[in-house]
């Protein structure tokens, strides 16, 4: 299911990046000469660096004891790079959830001052929302179901909404469907989880992708997410 994200990917660089300069130009980056693109799983990143032939930044560009991992490339002349969690020494499995992708993007800007960022990866979708196994989406806002704080101001500030840039002529291309990307640091979830998705008609749930959004909103950078289904979420069998 990762190899999904990778061709939306490069048809954004390619074609449907040029051909959208109309809406673009009002999110600036049409004449973005850098994207980064997050990925919490390596499983998820390995399609993307090999279609883009991007290959791992030695020195490193994020240095030690920061886990995370960078790839760069060229693509289309486009100065691409990709952003891994990384590798959780303790207990030997991949870095996911909302700190580290927090932590790897911040340092992802802060490294590469990138015009755009993508989060790329794969989730459950609603069948609510016309998800099936293997449809691609792409994100119209991010935004968390986990943080359920019931106090004036506060309540907004859990849920974490930020919308996403528009991307009418990637969807076109390559007839992605669209919808909202919830966050959450559970594979599982709540009844009050499954409330918020619900109330905010979530068409996606992943780990990482409000945290990252709120990292690009901190610099001022556009963002978007493209996310593969690989569970459905309300269906017959758990997620």
């Amino acid at each position: 299911m990762a190899v999904t994200p990778s061709k939306a990917l490069l048809s954004l660089l390619v074609s449907s990046s040029l051909n959208d300069s109309a809406s673009y130009a009002q999110c600036c980056y049409i004449v973005a000469a850098m994207a980064v693109c997050a990925a919490a799983m390596q499983a998820e990143a390995a399609p993307l660096i090999a279609a883009l032939g991007l290959e791992q930044d030695d020195p490193p560009r994020i240095l030690a004891p920061a886990p995370c991992v960078t790839y760069s490339g060229q693509h289309a002349g486009v100065n691409v790079h990709v952003v891994w969690s990384g590798h959780d020494a303790v207990h030997g499995v991949d870095l996911i959830g909302t700190v580290p992708a927090s932590l790897a993007t911040y340092l992802a800007c802060q490294a590469f001052n990138p015009d755009l960022i993508i989060s790329a990866g794969t989730a459950g979708g609603f069948k609510a929302r016309g998800a099936a196994i293997g449809d691609v989406f792409v994100s119209t806002g991010k935004m968390h179901h986990d943080r359920r704080i019931p106090l004036p101001g506060f309540d907004k500030q859990g849920l974490g909404y930020v919308a996403s840039t528009p991307t009418p002529h990637l969807q076109a291309a390559l007839q992605l469907k669209s919808g909202i990307v919830t966050s959450g640091n559970s594979l599982d979830y709540t009844t009050q989880d499954m409330e918020i998705m619900t109330n905010h008609q979530a068409a996606v749930k992943e780990m990482e992708a409000a945290a990252i959004a709120w990292v690009a909103q901190l610099h001022k950078k556009p963002m978007f997410c493209i996310k593969a289904v690989t569970d459905i979420v309300d269906g017959d069998r758990p997620t």
